[in-house]
């Protein structure tokens, strides 16, 4: 039952991933967050093929899973989030050399990171991923609190919990593992499906935001919104 749960949480962050990752390129050119959420969903996919052909920590997928969740922990789903958020609460729209950048520095990181797997605890490392989110989560405050004062209170509420999920699946990553979870499968059920309710409600609160902004004439619609980046 604990494989079934886990099988079905993963396939539910892949298409979540994939899916609302190519409506924020389509529906709203935001890059930032179109890649990242298509970066999550590609590990996702890879993390579950390694669990259904090897499972062996010493096989290439196991490598290529690490390299994704150091990318997203570190720079992903942290500055590339912040960034990409941005874009309705403060109408930033960076240019395309900082949107390579980031991801520049994101793939640095993922690569730099790999000499810290293992399962003994890394502090610094372990550490670092927890500051930046919660730095993050700050952020995410702030963004659920913009959705309150539109009158998207749903949204609000929404963007709120799953936040505040995330960050306690954050602290359980490195220094609160469940005990009798050896192959952490426990955990990984509740943070893939944590992940991926993140990326669905997220995207349906930016697209409030979103909306909101093009009544109010902050934002153009349609086509318009293609405007030339600052």
């Amino acid at each position: 039952m604990k494989e079934l749960l886990f099988l079905l949480a993963d396939l539910w962050m892949i298409v979540v991933g994939f899916t609302y990752g190519w409506k924020f390129i389509r529906r709203y050119d935001n890059y930032l967050l179109g890649l990242e959420w298509m970066v999550v969903a590609t590990s996702g996919s890879n993390f579950l093929l390694w669990s259904l052909i090897s499972g062996d920590e010493g096989h290439v997928l196991y490598d290529i899973a690490y390299f994704f969740d150091a990318f997203s922990r570190s720079v992903g789903i942290t500055l590339i989030l912040v960034l990409g958020l941005m874009r309705v609460t403060h109408r930033y729209k960076p240019s395309v050399t900082v949107e390579v950048g980031v991801f520049g520095l994101a793939i640095a990181a993922g690569l730099y990171l790999q000499q810290f797997r293992g399962h003994e605890l890394h502090v610094g490392p372990a550490s670092y991923y927890l500051v930046v989110n919660l730095l993050t989560t700050a952020f995410l405050a702030y963004f659920s609190w913009r959705l309150w004062t539109i009158g998207a209170r749903g949204h609000a509420v929404a963007a709120g919990m799953a936040s505040a999920a995330a960050t306690a699946i954050a602290l359980m990553y490195d220094f609160f593992p469940f005990p009798d979870d050896a192959h952490r499968t426990v955990f990984y059920v509740l943070a893939l499906t944590t992940w991926g309710v993140q990326m669905f409600v997220y995207y349906r609160a930016y697209g409030a935001l979103h909306d909101h902004n093009v009544a109010t004439g902050l934002e153009p619609a349609g086509d318009d919104r293609r405007v030339v980046r600052a």
